[in-house]
C-alpha cells in the first residue's frame, strides 16, 4: 500500500505549528502523503471576499463572501481527502474546524481529531465520529504510518 499517495487534509487552528511537525514527521518516516489544508493566512482568509468581489459595508456580508469562498477550497479539498485532520486549539475557537468535521463524516470520511485532553468533553460528539483521537502531532504521524504501512513505526 506505500505505493500509493494518500491525500491527507489538515484542517483547524492556525496559530501554532501542528501541521509543520505533522509534515516533517511523515516526511522523516517516508510516508507517500500529498498534504493540503485552508488558507492558513489569518487576513487573506477573511478578506478574500471582499479582496476578489469588492467591499461590503455591513461585516456580516464581508465574512460570508469571505466564508463562502474558502468553502470552495475546503470542500473541494476535504471531498478529495482519504483522510482529515482535524486540531483544536486551546486559545480559540475553531467552530470551522468543527463543520469541516462534520463535513467529512458526512462524506464518509476518516478523521483524525488533535487536542488537548482538556478539550475532551467539549468535543465528545465530534470525537465519536472520529477513527483516532491523538494528543500530539507525532500521534498523528505515528497513525498515518500505521495505516500507510501496515505496522508499528517500531517494527518497520
Amino acid at each position: 500500500m506505500s505505493q500509493t499517495t494518500w491525500d491527507v487534509y489538515l484542517s483547524g487552528e492556525i496559530h501554532t505549528d501542528w501541521r509543520e511537525r505533522i509534515t516533517d514527521g511523515a516526511a522523516k518516516a517516508g510516508l507517500n502523503i500529498e498534504f493540503s489544508s485552508p488558507v492558513t493566512n489569518h487576513a487573506s482568509s477573511d478578506d478574500c471576499g471582499v479582496a476578489i468581489l469588492g467591499g461590503e459595508e455591513q461585516a456580516f456580508w464581508h465574512d460570508h463572501k469571505g466564508a463562502k469562498v474558502n468553502a470552495i477550497r475546503t470542500r473541494t479539498l476535504i471531498d478529495r481527502a482519504d483522510i482529515v485532520v482535524v486540531r483544536f486549539g486551546d486559545q480559540y475557537k475553531q467552530w470551522n474546524a468543527a463543520f469541516d468535521a462534520g463535513y467529512a463524516a458526512a462524506m464518509g470520511t476518516s478523521i483524525i481529531t488533535l487536542h488537548d485532553p482538556s478539550l475532551r468533553h467539549a468535543l465528545k460528539e465530534v470525537d465519536g465520529a472520529a477513527m483516532a483521537t491523538a494528543e500530539t502531532p507525532e500521534q498523528v504521524v505515528g497513525i498515518l504510518n500505521y495505516v500507510i504501512n501496515g505496522r508499528l513505526a517500531a517494527s518497520a
